[in-house]
Protein backbone atom coordinates (compact mmCIF):
# COMPACT_ATOMS: atom_id res chain seq x y z
CA UNK A 1 0.00 0.00 0.00
CA UNK A 2 7.02 -5.53 -4.29
CA UNK A 3 7.85 -3.93 -0.49
CA UNK A 4 6.44 -0.91 0.85
CA UNK A 5 7.15 0.84 3.96
CA UNK A 6 5.95 4.34 5.26
CA UNK A 7 5.49 7.21 2.87
CA UNK A 8 8.52 9.80 2.92
CA UNK A 9 7.24 12.37 1.38
CA UNK A 10 8.71 16.36 0.34
CA UNK A 11 10.34 18.15 3.16
CA UNK A 12 7.92 20.06 5.27
CA UNK A 13 9.74 23.10 4.94
CA UNK A 14 6.24 25.43 4.27
CA UNK A 15 6.58 28.90 6.82
CA UNK A 16 3.60 27.71 8.34
CA UNK A 17 3.84 23.81 9.59
CA UNK A 18 6.48 22.99 12.50
CA UNK A 19 9.54 21.10 11.84
CA UNK A 20 9.25 17.09 12.33
CA UNK A 21 10.96 14.49 11.38
CA UNK A 22 10.55 11.88 8.55
CA UNK A 23 11.19 8.34 7.56
CA UNK A 24 13.45 6.96 4.99
CA UNK A 25 12.19 6.02 1.69
CA UNK A 26 11.50 2.43 1.90
CA UNK A 27 13.45 0.19 -0.51
CA UNK A 28 10.56 -0.75 -3.24
CA UNK A 29 10.90 -3.70 -5.57
CA UNK A 30 9.87 -2.29 -9.20
CA UNK A 31 6.68 -3.14 -10.41
CA UNK A 32 8.01 -3.41 -14.15
CA UNK A 33 10.55 -5.94 -12.62
CA UNK A 34 7.38 -8.47 -11.11
CA UNK A 35 5.89 -10.90 -13.85
CA UNK A 36 1.79 -10.03 -14.46
CA UNK A 37 2.18 -7.45 -11.87
CA UNK A 38 -1.09 -6.18 -11.12
CA UNK A 39 -3.20 -2.62 -11.21
CA UNK A 40 -2.65 -2.58 -6.92
CA UNK A 41 1.07 -3.25 -7.54
CA UNK A 42 1.72 -1.04 -10.19
CA UNK A 43 -0.19 1.93 -8.52
CA UNK A 44 1.96 0.97 -5.13
CA UNK A 45 4.67 2.47 -6.76
CA UNK A 46 3.76 5.76 -7.40
CA UNK A 47 1.05 6.30 -4.85
CA UNK A 48 1.15 5.21 -0.76
CA UNK A 49 -1.40 3.01 -0.32
CA UNK A 50 -3.82 3.54 2.72
CA UNK A 51 -6.71 0.92 3.49
CA UNK A 52 -10.22 2.57 4.46
CA UNK A 53 -11.38 0.34 7.27
CA UNK A 54 -11.70 -0.75 10.55
CA UNK A 55 -12.29 -4.48 10.01
CA UNK A 56 -8.50 -6.06 11.78
CA UNK A 57 -9.20 -9.34 9.61
CA UNK A 58 -9.70 -7.15 6.18
CA UNK A 59 -6.53 -4.86 7.13
CA UNK A 60 -4.59 -7.87 8.03
CA UNK A 61 -5.41 -9.42 4.78
CA UNK A 62 -4.10 -6.61 2.70
CA UNK A 63 -1.27 -5.26 5.00
CA UNK A 64 0.28 -8.91 4.22
CA UNK A 65 0.29 -7.81 0.64
CA UNK A 66 2.98 -5.16 1.75
CA UNK A 67 1.23 -2.85 -0.32
CA UNK A 68 -0.48 -0.86 2.24
CA UNK A 69 1.34 1.12 4.52
CA UNK A 70 -1.83 3.28 6.42
CA UNK A 71 -4.89 3.16 7.90
CA UNK A 72 -7.72 5.12 7.92
CA UNK A 73 -10.89 5.19 10.75
CA UNK A 74 -14.06 7.19 10.95
CA UNK A 75 -17.05 7.46 13.20
CA UNK A 76 -18.45 4.92 10.91
CA UNK A 77 -16.25 1.95 11.49
CA UNK A 78 -16.31 2.91 14.95
CA UNK A 79 -19.68 2.17 15.51
CA UNK A 80 -19.70 -0.60 13.44
CA UNK A 81 -16.64 -2.01 16.17
CA UNK A 82 -18.93 -0.80 18.88
CA UNK A 83 -21.45 -2.90 17.56
CA UNK A 84 -20.03 -5.84 15.77
CA UNK A 85 -20.41 -8.45 18.46
CA UNK A 86 -17.27 -9.95 17.70
CA UNK A 87 -15.56 -10.72 21.02
CA UNK A 88 -12.52 -8.93 20.24
CA UNK A 89 -14.69 -5.55 19.62
CA UNK A 90 -16.68 -6.16 22.29
CA UNK A 91 -13.94 -6.60 24.49
CA UNK A 92 -12.63 -2.94 23.36
CA UNK A 93 -16.32 -1.59 23.92
CA UNK A 94 -15.98 -3.38 27.96
CA UNK A 95 -13.03 -1.60 28.38
CA UNK A 96 -13.94 1.70 27.10
CA UNK A 97 -16.67 1.71 29.41
CA UNK A 98 -15.26 0.08 32.28
CA UNK A 99 -11.70 3.26 31.63
CA UNK A 100 -14.57 5.96 31.53
CA UNK A 101 -16.40 4.89 34.68
CA UNK A 102 -13.30 5.13 36.46
CA UNK A 103 -12.27 7.99 35.64
CA UNK A 104 -14.94 10.07 35.79
CA UNK A 105 -17.65 8.14 37.54
CA UNK A 106 -17.95 7.67 41.54
CA UNK A 107 -19.97 4.90 43.62
CA UNK A 108 -22.94 6.77 43.38
CA UNK A 109 -22.73 7.30 40.05
CA UNK A 110 -21.51 9.31 36.93
CA UNK A 111 -22.26 12.94 37.70
CA UNK A 112 -21.89 14.16 33.98
CA UNK A 113 -23.03 11.04 31.75
CA UNK A 114 -22.32 12.85 28.62
CA UNK A 115 -18.45 13.40 29.83
CA UNK A 116 -18.40 9.76 30.90
CA UNK A 117 -19.74 8.66 26.92
CA UNK A 118 -17.50 10.99 25.13
CA UNK A 119 -14.20 9.20 27.05
CA UNK A 120 -15.52 5.97 26.31
CA UNK A 121 -15.93 7.16 22.53
CA UNK A 122 -12.39 8.16 22.22
CA UNK A 123 -11.14 5.17 24.38
CA UNK A 124 -12.95 3.03 21.80
CA UNK A 125 -11.25 4.59 18.75
CA UNK A 126 -7.95 4.59 19.92
CA UNK A 127 -8.55 0.95 21.06
CA UNK A 128 -9.21 0.17 17.50
CA UNK A 129 -6.48 2.46 16.54
CA UNK A 130 -4.15 0.75 18.31
CA UNK A 131 -4.69 -2.68 16.84
CA UNK A 132 -4.43 -1.19 13.39
CA UNK A 133 -0.87 0.25 14.90
CA UNK A 134 0.26 -3.74 15.13
CA UNK A 135 -0.83 -4.51 11.47
CA UNK A 136 0.12 -1.38 9.67
CA UNK A 137 3.54 -0.10 9.27
CA UNK A 138 2.84 3.41 8.42
CA UNK A 139 -0.16 5.78 10.50
CA UNK A 140 -3.20 5.24 11.44
CA UNK A 141 -6.17 8.29 11.43
CA UNK A 142 -8.00 8.58 14.03
CA UNK A 143 -10.80 11.00 14.49
CA UNK A 144 -11.80 13.82 16.52
CA UNK A 145 -15.52 13.76 17.66
CA UNK A 146 -18.01 14.96 14.65
CA UNK A 147 -19.89 16.76 16.59
CA UNK A 148 -17.18 18.76 17.29
CA UNK A 149 -16.59 20.26 14.01
CA UNK A 150 -16.87 23.74 14.45
CA UNK A 151 -15.76 24.08 17.81
CA UNK A 152 -11.51 24.74 17.83
CA UNK A 153 -10.93 24.80 21.75
CA UNK A 154 -13.49 21.69 21.96
CA UNK A 155 -11.42 20.14 18.85
CA UNK A 156 -8.23 20.66 20.24
CA UNK A 157 -8.57 19.34 23.96
CA UNK A 158 -10.48 16.58 22.27
CA UNK A 159 -7.28 15.45 19.95
CA UNK A 160 -4.69 16.18 22.72
CA UNK A 161 -6.94 13.31 24.63
CA UNK A 162 -6.49 11.34 22.02
CA UNK A 163 -3.14 11.20 21.83
CA UNK A 164 -2.67 10.85 25.05
CA UNK A 165 -4.90 7.72 25.56
CA UNK A 166 -2.61 6.25 22.31
CA UNK A 167 0.18 6.93 25.14
CA UNK A 168 -1.34 5.60 27.88
CA UNK A 169 -2.01 2.10 25.68
CA UNK A 170 1.99 1.77 24.99
CA UNK A 171 1.69 2.93 21.63
CA UNK A 172 5.15 4.00 20.69
CA UNK A 173 6.39 7.23 18.76
CA UNK A 174 2.62 8.07 18.34
CA UNK A 175 3.05 11.49 17.14
CA UNK A 176 4.98 9.82 14.49
CA UNK A 177 1.99 6.95 14.25
CA UNK A 178 -0.89 8.52 14.91
CA UNK A 179 -2.76 11.41 12.30
CA UNK A 180 -5.82 13.87 14.18
CA UNK A 181 -8.28 13.74 11.54
CA UNK A 182 -10.25 16.96 11.78
CA UNK A 183 -13.79 18.16 9.75
CA UNK A 184 -13.02 20.65 6.95
CA UNK A 185 -14.80 23.42 8.36
CA UNK A 186 -12.75 26.59 8.83
CA UNK A 187 -12.99 25.27 13.29
CA UNK A 188 -11.43 22.16 12.38
CA UNK A 189 -8.72 23.90 10.06
CA UNK A 190 -7.44 26.22 12.90
CA UNK A 191 -7.63 23.14 15.69
CA UNK A 192 -5.23 21.73 13.21
CA UNK A 193 -2.99 24.79 13.02
CA UNK A 194 -2.35 24.99 17.10
CA UNK A 195 -2.17 20.79 16.63
CA UNK A 196 0.64 20.84 14.62
CA UNK A 197 2.74 23.25 16.60
CA UNK A 198 2.62 21.10 19.11
CA UNK A 199 3.92 18.23 16.72
CA UNK A 200 0.64 16.58 16.44
CA UNK A 201 -0.16 15.85 12.51
CA UNK A 202 -3.39 16.57 11.11
CA UNK A 203 -5.62 14.94 8.61
CA UNK A 204 -8.25 17.27 7.30
CA UNK A 205 -10.86 15.41 5.90
CA UNK A 206 -14.38 16.16 4.38
CA UNK A 207 -12.94 18.13 1.74
CA UNK A 208 -14.91 19.20 -1.00
CA UNK A 209 -13.60 22.70 -2.46
CA UNK A 210 -10.47 23.90 -3.17
CA UNK A 211 -11.07 26.96 -0.87
CA UNK A 212 -10.47 24.15 1.96
CA UNK A 213 -7.42 22.57 0.56
CA UNK A 214 -5.72 25.51 0.39
CA UNK A 215 -6.52 26.86 4.04
CA UNK A 216 -5.52 23.68 5.11
CA UNK A 217 -2.42 23.72 3.64
CA UNK A 218 -1.78 27.58 4.57
CA UNK A 219 -1.91 26.32 8.22
CA UNK A 220 0.46 23.63 7.75
CA UNK A 221 -1.68 20.55 7.63
CA UNK A 222 -0.21 16.96 7.33
CA UNK A 223 -2.27 16.15 5.33
CA UNK A 224 -5.81 16.43 2.96
CA UNK A 225 -8.38 14.03 2.32
CA UNK A 226 -10.46 15.24 -0.38
CA UNK A 227 -13.54 12.90 -1.52
CA UNK A 228 -13.83 13.18 -5.28
CA UNK A 229 -16.72 10.40 -5.37
CA UNK A 230 -18.72 12.76 -3.37
CA UNK A 231 -17.59 15.57 -5.49
CA UNK A 232 -18.64 14.31 -8.60
CA UNK A 233 -22.14 13.05 -6.70
CA UNK A 234 -22.42 16.71 -6.06
CA UNK A 235 -22.25 17.82 -10.10
CA UNK A 236 -24.42 15.08 -11.79
CA UNK A 237 -27.19 16.03 -9.11
CA UNK A 238 -26.83 19.99 -10.56
CA UNK A 239 -26.16 18.84 -14.28
CA UNK A 240 -28.11 15.99 -14.56
CA UNK A 241 -25.85 14.25 -16.16
CA UNK A 242 -25.09 9.98 -16.00
CA UNK A 243 -21.21 10.36 -16.25
CA UNK A 244 -18.16 11.94 -17.33
CA UNK A 245 -14.79 10.88 -18.97
CA UNK A 246 -12.49 10.11 -15.93
CA UNK A 247 -10.55 12.84 -16.67
CA UNK A 248 -12.87 15.09 -17.12
CA UNK A 249 -14.61 14.21 -13.73
CA UNK A 250 -15.47 16.87 -11.56
CA UNK A 251 -13.92 15.20 -8.50
CA UNK A 252 -10.20 14.21 -10.17
CA UNK A 253 -10.56 17.67 -11.73
CA UNK A 254 -10.61 19.15 -8.02
CA UNK A 255 -8.12 16.96 -6.67
CA UNK A 256 -5.37 17.74 -9.15
CA UNK A 257 -6.25 21.46 -8.66
CA UNK A 258 -5.34 20.88 -5.04
CA UNK A 259 -2.48 19.20 -5.52
CA UNK A 260 -0.85 21.26 -8.08
CA UNK A 261 -1.68 23.94 -5.79
CA UNK A 262 0.46 22.44 -2.91
CA UNK A 263 3.03 21.53 -5.59
CA UNK A 264 3.47 25.09 -6.72
CA UNK A 265 3.86 26.45 -3.99
CA UNK A 266 5.98 24.63 -1.90
CA UNK A 267 3.20 23.19 0.82
CA UNK A 268 3.73 19.89 2.25
CA UNK A 269 0.67 19.05 2.73
CA UNK A 270 -0.10 15.51 1.89
CA UNK A 271 -3.09 14.94 -0.96
CA UNK A 272 -4.83 11.69 -0.03
CA UNK A 273 -8.15 11.42 -2.13
CA UNK A 274 -10.44 9.05 -0.50
CA UNK A 275 -14.46 8.23 -1.07
CA UNK A 276 -14.75 6.66 -4.86
CA UNK A 277 -17.36 6.71 -7.45
CA UNK A 278 -17.27 5.45 -10.97
CA UNK A 279 -16.90 8.26 -13.01
CA UNK A 280 -17.94 6.58 -16.25
CA UNK A 281 -21.69 5.09 -14.32
CA UNK A 282 -21.49 2.12 -12.41
CA UNK A 283 -23.06 0.19 -15.48
CA UNK A 284 -19.39 0.20 -17.21
CA UNK A 285 -17.12 -2.42 -16.39
CA UNK A 286 -14.25 -1.73 -14.89
CA UNK A 287 -15.69 2.24 -13.89
CA UNK A 288 -15.37 1.27 -9.68
CA UNK A 289 -11.64 2.27 -10.01
CA UNK A 290 -11.98 5.55 -12.70
CA UNK A 291 -11.18 7.88 -10.45
CA UNK A 292 -8.19 5.99 -8.96
CA UNK A 293 -6.41 5.50 -11.82
CA UNK A 294 -7.01 8.83 -13.07
CA UNK A 295 -5.26 9.97 -10.02
CA UNK A 296 -2.30 7.91 -10.09
CA UNK A 297 0.44 9.30 -8.41
CA UNK A 298 -0.69 11.54 -6.03
CA UNK A 299 1.14 11.54 -2.81
CA UNK A 300 -1.28 9.56 -1.18
CA UNK A 301 -4.75 7.41 -1.46
CA UNK A 302 -6.99 5.75 0.92
CA UNK A 303 -9.04 2.73 -0.87
CA UNK A 304 -11.46 0.51 0.89
CA UNK A 305 -10.79 -3.10 0.51
CA UNK A 306 -13.40 -3.83 -2.58
CA UNK A 307 -11.64 -1.24 -4.77
CA UNK A 308 -8.54 -3.02 -3.75
CA UNK A 309 -9.85 -6.06 -4.77
CA UNK A 310 -10.95 -4.54 -7.90
CA UNK A 311 -6.88 -3.06 -8.90
CA UNK A 312 -5.61 -6.71 -7.94
CA UNK A 313 -8.03 -8.23 -10.55
CA UNK A 314 -6.16 -5.54 -13.21
CA UNK A 315 -3.17 -5.92 -15.36
CA UNK A 316 -0.61 -3.34 -14.12
CA UNK A 317 -0.24 -1.76 -17.19
CA UNK A 318 -3.60 0.10 -16.70
CA UNK A 319 -2.23 2.69 -14.24
CA UNK A 320 -0.61 5.24 -15.62
CA UNK A 321 0.99 8.50 -13.75
CA UNK A 322 -1.53 11.33 -14.24
CA UNK A 323 -0.26 13.10 -10.98
CA UNK A 324 3.62 14.50 -11.17
CA UNK A 325 5.20 17.29 -9.00
CA UNK A 326 6.81 19.20 -11.41
CA UNK A 327 4.07 18.93 -14.23
CA UNK A 328 1.44 19.52 -11.77
CA UNK A 329 3.11 22.71 -10.49
CA UNK A 330 3.75 23.93 -13.79
CA UNK A 331 0.16 23.55 -14.88
CA UNK A 332 -1.52 25.36 -12.08
CA UNK A 333 -3.50 29.09 -12.41
CA UNK A 334 -4.71 29.43 -8.79
CA UNK A 335 -2.55 32.37 -6.76
CA UNK A 336 -1.12 31.78 -3.42
CA UNK A 337 -3.86 34.28 -1.81
CA UNK A 338 -3.83 34.07 1.88
CA UNK A 339 -6.52 33.30 3.61
CA UNK A 340 -8.03 35.01 6.78
CA UNK A 341 -11.64 34.22 8.51
CA UNK A 342 -12.87 37.18 6.25
CA UNK A 343 -12.02 35.93 2.79
CA UNK A 344 -12.38 32.36 3.85
CA UNK A 345 -15.86 32.66 4.85
CA UNK A 346 -16.92 35.40 1.80
CA UNK A 347 -15.59 32.46 -0.62
CA UNK A 348 -17.33 30.02 1.23
CA UNK A 349 -20.47 31.75 0.90
CA UNK A 350 -20.80 30.87 -2.99
CA UNK A 351 -19.26 27.20 -2.62
CA UNK A 352 -21.98 25.08 -3.13
CA UNK A 353 -20.58 21.88 -3.55
CA UNK A 354 -18.37 22.60 -0.62
CA UNK A 355 -20.98 23.60 1.56
CA UNK A 356 -23.94 21.00 0.41
CA UNK A 357 -21.08 17.73 1.00
CA UNK A 358 -19.42 18.67 4.35
CA UNK A 359 -22.79 19.35 5.59
CA UNK A 360 -23.93 16.16 4.47
CA UNK A 361 -21.09 14.63 6.03
CA UNK A 362 -20.73 16.13 8.98
CA UNK A 363 -24.66 14.85 9.36
CA UNK A 364 -24.10 11.42 8.74
CA UNK A 365 -21.12 11.13 10.57
CA UNK A 366 -22.74 12.49 13.48
CA UNK A 367 -25.54 9.59 12.81
CA UNK A 368 -23.30 6.42 13.31
CA UNK A 369 -22.02 8.82 16.58
CA UNK A 370 -25.14 8.32 18.00
CA UNK A 371 -26.01 5.16 17.21
CA UNK A 372 -22.77 4.83 18.68
CA UNK A 373 -23.79 6.83 22.00
CA UNK A 374 -26.69 4.57 22.19
CA UNK A 375 -24.88 1.26 21.88
CA UNK A 376 -22.60 2.51 25.04
CA UNK A 377 -25.60 3.79 27.17
CA UNK A 378 -27.30 0.58 26.78
CA UNK A 379 -24.04 -1.05 28.32
CA UNK A 380 -23.39 0.92 31.03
Amino acid sequence: MVVISILSPIPRNSAFAPSLPRFATPTRLKANTLLHANALESLAEMTTISIDSGDLDVVQQFASTKLITDATTNPLFVSQAGMRGDVRYEAMVQDAISYAKGKLCYEDGCFAPDEVIDLAIDHLAVSLGKELTKIVPGRVSTEVDIRLSYDTEASVDRARRIIGLYEEMGVANVKDRVLIKLAGTWEGIQAAKVLEKEGIRCNITLVFSFLQAAAAAQVGAYLISPFPGRILDWHKSKTGQDGFAPEADPGVVSVKRMYAYFRKYGYDTICMPASWRPSRGADVEGSDVDEILALAGVDEMTIPAPLLESLQALDGKVVVKHCQAESSAAACTDPDFMLDQESYQKYWASDGCGQDKLKEGIDAFTKETEKLVDVLIKKF
